[in-house]
């Protein structure tokens, strides 16, 4: 019973079914959170506190996404520089 407990644990604190999306900041708009990248990707971030410190121009980043089908992105879990 035990085992199934943890399991249920670690894998309702894993995002389920995400995608990612990485490629490098060509802007960003730290008052609006919004990040462009190099194949013009917009990424209008709900929750900034997951935007990493310092982030500029040319950094290369990995985003880690549920996307919403055809209306883009429903929930932004991470976004780790390289």
């Amino acid at each position: 019973m035990v085992r199934f407990l943890i399991t249920s644990l670690i894998f309702a604190a894993a995002p389920a079914f995400a995608d990612e999306l990485s490629g490098t900041v060509i802007a960003f708009d730290r008052v609006d959170s919004v990040i462009v990248l190099e194949d013009k990707s917009v990424l209008t971030i709900p929750n900034p506190e997951i935007i990493p410190e310092g982030l500029v121009a040319g950094d290369t980043i990995t985003v880690e996404f549920k996307a919403d089908g055809d209306n883009g992105y429903a929930a932004f879990y991470s976004i780790t520089k390289m």
